[in-house]
């Protein structure tokens, strides 16, 4: 379904478009930034490293437990407003965490953080669509996709460097950024005005539910690769988030005015794109966790050599997002993320074959093909998503985009380092939980399966992105005929 564009003119949109990516960008930099930084917090704040992970922990529970809601607010009250608020909060939440002195309050801090990235997340792409026309709505959202990837790449990278002058500066660094951000948000943001009459409420019930199931869900899979998924808690958990979902969508189907209409799933194009996006970050997420591991424990690298190394993959995505964006606005725009998956399938592939003494040039041009297919894959299916979706509801499309993108970091990453670690166990006999020193090639070999499931991952996105094509060729057909007739 096509939107037209809000009344904003000539390069204005762009500059609609620069406000909302640097927030963006802030976002989900936060979200992996702290994961380098660990170690000096820890020792900093003299706390274990098992207490210092709820940081990391605590912000992606909060952002994929409160998106949907903030998501459904920004189609009752406004996008631009709820987009505003949220800059304003991840701000403060900066602030206190950059003045945090000891655990707990950098962990609510986090929280605060989480809490305004939701509302940044969940409204940016609705706010990006509703400001584009289609014409060129497609670039508009590949540039969007470069920036998510980007900050979600060079967060580790960025707080490596950070860290080794003081690691409060990983939050500080935001306030100027986020000063500007309001500022130019409050100017230049389109203020869609939105009827008091006969407003729908916000689903509070709906709102909790999914909140326990996000709770829950997160913290079985995470504290699950640690303790065991057999772990009695670790199984009490993942029961709680089951009955949660299940409440949870009795009460959506009940309810007048859900959190989540579960009409819009109905939709093809969007309930297929947000499974395939999903697969794809729990794919790109698991081999992230595991390449530096092999770089620096197996080859010895330097822990910067690697920061370099693992550039290839978001250098790559950084030249195809915008570029399958542009050609989107001008194409059946389904046929790229089609392309797209499978060039990122083979890199898959190819990268799952590696040996310890595998030229690290030729795993650089793997990478590359990697982050090739992810570009060509990102910005068309965020359109397709995005444009199939009616204009009251892209609030709720935008914040699914955003949760399905933070659940499957979450799972690539945990599905990542318990399988490796699990294949790792069965070959040497006992408990592994981290790389063992001498045991390069079991490690390798172990990693090469991981990867290997990675491309399976990646091959059925491809057969859900052709099932798209081929429903979208069966509609466009049975539209000639009624014109016929």
């Amino acid at each position: 379904m096509n939107h037209s564009a809000e009344q904003v003119s000539g390069k204005k949109r762009w500059i609609v478009l620069f406000s909302v990516v640097i927030v963006t960008f802030m976002s989900c930099v936060d979200a992996s930034i702290v994961n380098v930084a660990l170690p000096v917090i820890s020792g900093d704040l003299k706390v274990p490293m098992s207490v210092v992970q709820w940081t990391v922990t605590t912000y992606l529970i909060v952002i994929s437990g409160l998106i949907l809601t903030f998501g459904r607010l920004g189609d009752i009250i406004g996008k631009a407003r709820v987009f505003r608020v949220g800059i304003i909060i991840f701000t403060l939440g900066s602030l206190l965490c950059g003045l945090s002195r000891n655990i707990e309050f950098l962990i609510i801090s986090r929280a605060i953080q989480g809490l305004g990235a939701a509302c940044t997340m969940a409204n940016s792409q609705g706010i990006i669509t509703a400001t584009f026309g289609i014409e060129e709505r497609g670039k508009a959202l590949g540039i969007s996709g470069l920036v998510v990837a980007l900050g979600t790449m060079i967060g580790p990278a960025l707080g490596g460097i950070i860290s080794e002058l003081k690691w409060e500066y990983i939050f500080l660094i935001n306030i100027p950024i986020g000063i500007f951000a309001i500022g130019l948000a409050f100017k230049v943001l389109p203020t869609v005005k939105v009827a008091k009459e006969n407003r729908p409420k916000i689903d509070f019930i709906g709102t909790i539910l999914f909140m326990i199931t996000i709770i829950s869900l997160v913290l079985a899979i995470t504290e699950g690769s640690i303790y065991g998924y057999t772990n009695k808690y670790i199984l009490i958990s993942f029961a709680i988030a089951i009955i949660a979902f299940i409440v949870f969508m009795i009460t959506q189907i009940k309810l007048t005015s859900p959190i989540l209409n579960l009409e819009i799933f109905k939709n093809h194009r969007f309930s297929k794109g947000i499974i395939t996006s999903f697969l794809v970050f729990t794919a790109t997420s698991s081999y992230t966790i595991l390449l530096p591991f092999y770089y620096e424990s197996v080859r010895g690298i330097s822990p910067g050599y690697s920061g370099l190394l693992m550039m290839v993959f978001p250098i790559a995505l950084s030249i195809f997002a915008p570029l399958s964006g542009s050609l989107s606005d001008k194409m059946r725009r389904e046929i790229l993320p089609f392309i797209g998956l499978i060039v990122c399938g083979i890199g898959f592939l190819l990268i799952s074959t590696i040996k310890p003494e595998t030229n690290i040039v030729l795993i650089a041009v793997y990478l590359f093909i990697m982050g090739a297919g992810n570009g060509l894959f990102q910005a068309p299916m965020n359109a397709v998503v995005m444009s199939s979706v009616k204009r009251n509801q892209l609030g709720i499309a935008g914040s699914m985009n955003g949760l399905v993108r933070n659940l499957g970091m979450i799972c690539g990453i945990t599905f990542g380092t318990s399988l490796l670690y699990g294949l790792m166990s069965k070959k040497l006999g006992y408990t592994v939980r981290g790389f063992v020193r001498g045991q390069g090639k079991v490690f390798v070999s172990s990693m090469d399966t991981v990867l290997l499931i990675g491309t399976i991952i990646c091959f059925v996105g491809v057969l859900i992105t052709l099932s798209i094509i081929l429903k979208i060729n069966k509609e466009r057909k049975m539209a000639k005929l009624e014109e016929v007739k």
